[in-house]
C-alpha cells in the first residue's frame, strides 16, 4: 500500500495546566497541533506509511516538531524550509457550562506565506495513494489557498484519492470568502468530511430538523444533507461527526457516512463520552476513517472504526490521538466500561 499525504499548518499549542484559565497560571504546557498533523499521527499510529507536509521556518523549534512526528513514525522530510515563524495557539479548557477558548497567534506564519512553486508536489506525491487536506488551509490566506489547489491538481493528475475535511474557522475567514474559495477547492475531492455545522456555515446548506444549540440532531436530515453534497460537488463519500453537546464535559458522539455510487447512509453506533481534551476529536474521525477505507473496511465498519477512534482521543490530552488498531476494535466490540486492564 502506497503513502498518505497530509498537507496543513501545525502550530505550537500553549495551555495552562489543568482546568485554569490564562489569567491563572504563570506557566504553559507545550505541544505541538494541527488538523492534518494530527491526522498524520493516526495513521502512523495503525502502521500506515504517513507523510506530514506543510512549510516552516529552520529554526529549533521546527526541529522539536520534526523529532516528535518522527517519533510517532510519520514521514517529515517533504517538510519545506522557509518563513519566519511558526504560528501559536492557546487553549483554555473549559469544565461544566464554560466553553473551551482558542486563542490564535498564526498571522504570517510560514505557511501562511507559502505560494504555489514552494512544495515539489511531483515528489511529494511520488507512491502515494492518498492525499489529505482541510478547509483550514486555504483559509489562511490567499497565496495558502492557491497552493492547496496547486497540490489538489497535482494529486488528481497522479490518481490520488482526496479527502477533505471541511474543518470552517469563523476567525479566520468570512463565510462568504470560504464558499467562493471551497467550492472551486472541494471539485477535487473524491471524500469529503464535515461536521454537523460545517456545510451551513460553507456553503449555506443545512441538515433539516437540526438546532445546534439545543443538541437537536435529525439522522434523516443528514442523510438528505450528504446527498446534496455530493451531487453538487462530486465526491463519492460523505461523512459527518455528529455532536450532541450537553456541556464542555458530556457530549454524545456519533457518525454518518453517505455512498455515492449505492445511494446508501449509515449511522455508527453513539457514545456517550466524558471529555478529557476535545481539541482533535475531528481529526481523529478523519485519520480512522481514511484508514478504514484503504484497508477495505464496508461502509459500516468503516464508519464505526471512525467514530470509535474519535471517541477514544475524547479522553487523551493533546492534539494526538495515541491509540492502536486493537483498541479501537476493543471499543468497537463493546468495551468501552474503563475497567482497568491487568
Amino acid at each position: 500500500m502506497g503513502a498518505i499525504v497530509c498537507f496543513g499548518e501545525v502550530m505550537l499549542r500553549l495551555s495552562p495546566p489543568g482546568y485554569l484559565r490564562l489569567s491563572q497560571t504563570d506557566n504553559l504546557n507545550m505541544t505541538f497541533g494541527g488538523a492534518e498533523a494530527n491526522v498524520s499521527v493516526s495513521l502512523a499510529n495503525y502502521g500506515m506509511e504517513a507523510r506530514y507536509v506543510t512549510r516552516l521556518p529552520d529554526n529549533p523549534i521546527t526541529d522539536a516538531f520534526e523529532q516528535q512526528m518522527r517519533g510517532f513514525g510519520v514521514n517529515v522530510s517533504y517538510i519545506a524550509k522557509g518563513g519566519d515563524r511558526m504560528g501559536v495557539y492557546f487553549v483554555e479548557k473549559g469544565a461544566s457550562m464554560r466553553p473551551s477558548k482558542v486563542i490564535y497567534d498564526r498571522k504570517y506564519s510560514s505557511i501562511a506565506t507559502a505560494k504555489p512553486g514552494d512544495i515539489d508536489w511531483d515528489k511529494v506525491f511520488d507512491g502515494a495513494v492518498w492525499f489529505h487536506w482541510t478547509g483550514i488551509t486555504p483559509a489562511l490566506s490567499d497565496s495558502a489557498a492557491a497552493l492547496t489547489l496547486e497540490a489538489c491538481k497535482a494529486a488528481k493528475a497522479k490518481g490520488l484519492t482526496i479527502s477533505c475535511d471541511l474543518n470552517y474557522r469563523k476567525k479566520l475567514w468570512s463565510r462568504e470568502k470560504a464558499k467562493e474559495v471551497m467550492s472551486e477547492l472541494v471539485k477535487y475531492v473524491d471524500v469529503m468530511i464535515a461536521n454537523e455545522e460545517d456545510s451551513k456555515d460553507v456553503f449555506g446548506i443545512e441538515a433539516e430538523g437540526t438546532d445546534i444549540e439545543t443538541g437537536k440532531l435529525s439522522e434523516a436530515g443528514y442523510r438528505d444533507l450528504a446527498k446534496k453534497l455530493s451531487a453538487t460537488f462530486g465526491a463519492k463519500k460523505v461523512a459527518f461527526t455528529l455532536r450532541e453537546s450537553f456541556s464542555a464535559n458530556d457530549n454524545n458522539w456519533s457518525a454518518l457516512i453517505y455512498d455515492a455510487a449505492t445511494d446508501t447512509a449509515i449511522r455508527s453506533r453513539q457514545y456517550a463520552i466524558r471529555i478529557v481534551d476535545r481539541v482533535g476529536g475531528g481529526d481523529s474521525f478523519g485519520g480512522g476513517l481514511i484508514y478504514s477505507l484503504l484497508k477495505g473496511y464496508s461502509d459500516e465498519k468503516a464508519i464505526n472504526f471512525a467514530a470509535a477512534a474519535s471517541a477514544l482521543k475524547h479522553t487523551i490530552e493533546g492534539d494526538f490521538n495515541r491509540v492502536s488498531v486493537d483498541e479501537v476494535l476493543a471499543l468497537m466490540g463493546g468495551s468501552g466500561s474503563g475497567r482497568v486492564q491487568r
